[in-house]
């Protein structure tokens, strides 16, 4: 019995996995693990916050291998450097998002600077940096690969590029934005700057974008998909529901929510 259990806890940290610490505007992180190597994707909560988090799913900050930064906006970014600065852990972000007030506290021996159209590899894991529309100096989503698979990661994106499209055709699992129904945000309390900004070409995802963006893919859909960074004013869990079930098949085994409170659970990559 000792050594069924030994084997599958070997099994386990060597398959290709992910999880949420949370998905929102008030705060946004990314895990993902294959074998020995861990990486975080962003991080903004508090240091105290972000470490309950952490614990929460079973991982030390000190057992992070990197911080990966998607964009310098507050529920990304602030806060890397504190966890950086804490734990000794390495931070990458493009060039254009080292340059924010949050990248000035992180030492410089600490911060690395990814080309965004170029992969790099870190530990047992491939990354693809893709330049996406935001209104931001130089926003990134990536796309993750180990032995064979791969997982997407795309929010924060004003409108789909011909680039992104094809970037992210064939990735086995995707974690994708779902911000908004259309009519929620027009009709809500959010000021008229505010709206023109999220539907803006430089804002997020609506519902509708993020249906199209997965009918238009080059190859067939993900595996697996995670609903990310759904506005808990302007969009509801049944309107999506609904849109996906009338173009989609996924079921509960292969299709889930995260939410803002604690992301959500482990999952693995298939």
């Amino acid at each position: 019995m000792i050594e069924d259990n030994l084997l599958e806890q070997n099994k386990q940290e060597q398959d290709f996995q992910f999880c949420s610490l949370g998905s929102g505007s008030k705060g946004n992180g990314t895990l993902i693990r294959a074998g020995k190597t861990l990486l975080l994707v962003d991080c903004g909560f508090s240091l105290k916050e972000t470490t309950k988090r952490l614990l929460s799913k079973g991982v030390d900050p000190e057992q992070l291998s990197t911080i990966l930064v998607t964009h310098e906006h507050s529920d990304h970014i602030k806060g890397v450097a504190s966890l950086s600065n804490k734990f000794d852990i390495p931070v990458c972000t493009s060039r254009g998002t080292s340059l924010n007030k949050h990248c000035e506290k992180i030492s410089d021996d600490r911060l690395n600077i990814f080309n965004n159209h170029t992969e790099f590899v870190i530990g047992e894991i491939s990354v693809l940096p893709v330049p996406v529309p935001h209104d931001c100096r130089e926003a990134s989503q990536f796309i993750f690969s180990n032995s064979g698979v791969s997982l997407g990661i795309l929010t924060d994106v004003g409108h789909i590029t011909p680039h992104i499209r094809r970037a992210y055709s064939g990735c086995s699992a995707m974690m994708l934005e779902f911000n908004y129904d259309y009519q929620m945000l027009m009709q809500g309390k959010y000021p008229r700057a505010l709206k023109q900004r999220v539907a803006g070409d430089l804002g997020h995802l609506s519902n509708e974008q993020a249906v199209d963006f997965l009918i238009n893919l080059e190859s067939k859909k993900p595996n697996q998909l995670v609903v990310m960074h759904r506005s808990e004013e302007n969009n509801s869990e049944e309107i999506i529901n609904g849109l996906l079930k009338e173009k989609f098949d996924y079921t509960a085994s292969n299709f889930l929510f995260a939410n803002q409170l604690d992301g959500f659970d482990w999952q693995i990559v298939c």
